[in-house]
C-alpha cells in the first residue's frame, strides 16, 4: 500500500468549491474560545463541503493566526458569517427553514445514532462552549437535541471531536 500525495488526492480549488453543492448544515458555534478550536472546526467544515459556519458572541472571527494554525485555510473556502448574539443567528436560521438542534447531553435528547436526518430539510447544528457547552437560553430555542453516545470515563468530548463525529454522520446519512 502506498499513501498518496498532495497531488494525487484530486481536491478541488476554492472557487470550485464555493460552487459544489453543499451538505445541507450550518455549524452555529456558541461562544466557543479556543481559537484553535475554530480552525479546527472550519477544517472539518471544508472536508465535508458544509453550507458554512456561523460564529456567536466570543467565538473569534478570521482572519486570525491562531485559527489558520489549525483551518490550514479552510476559512477562504467555508462561507461563514458574525453574530454578537447567538439567539439572533437563530433567529435568522428558522426564518430561513432551518432546522435547528443542539449537540448537547440533555433530557429527551436523541442519541445520534438513531437520529435519521430528512434529505428534504435543512439543519442547523449549535456546538457550546468548551465549559458550558450550548447556553440555558439556547437549548430554550431549539428544535431538538442530538447527542453522541459515550460510554468512558468523560463526561464529554472536545467540540472538535464532537463536530468530527456529527458532520461524519450527518454526510453519511445524507449522502452516502
Amino acid at each position: 500500500m502506498k499513501k498518496l500525495k498532495l497531488d494525487e488526492l484530486n481536491r478541488v480549488d476554492v472557487e470550485t468549491f464555493k460552487a459544489q453543492e453543499k451538505l445541507p448544515v450550518v455549524v452555529v458555534l456558541d461562544n466557543v474560545r479556543s481559537m484553535h478550536n475554530v480552525g479546527s472546526v472550519f477544517r472539518t467544515a471544508d472536508g465535508f463541503a458544509i453550507e458554512k459556519v456561523i460564529l456567536c458572541g466570543i467565538t473569534a472571527q478570521p482572519p486570525h493566526r491562531e485559527i489558520e494554525k489549525t483551518a490550514l485555510g479552510a476559512t477562504l473556502a467555508v462561507e461563514w458569517t458574525y453574530f454578537e448574539d447567538t439567539l439572533t443567528a437563530l433567529a435568522a436560521l428558522r426564518n430561513e427553514g432551518y432546522q435547528l438542534l443542539a449537540i448537547e447531553q440533555a433530557q429527551h435528547s436523541t442519541m445520534l445514532n438513531i437520529f435519521q436526518p430528512n434529505k428534504a430539510q435543512k439543519y442547523a447544528l449549535i456546538f457550546g462552549n468548551e465549559v458550558n457547552g450550548v447556553a440555558d437560553e439556547v437549548m430554550q430555542e431549539v428544535d431538538g437535541c442530538i447527542e453522541i453516545p459515550q460510554f468512558g470515563t468523560k463526561h464529554s468530548f472536545n467540540i472538535v471531536i464532537s463536530a468530527g463525529i456529527v458532520l461524519w454522520d450527518f454526510f453519511a446519512k445524507l449522502r452516502l
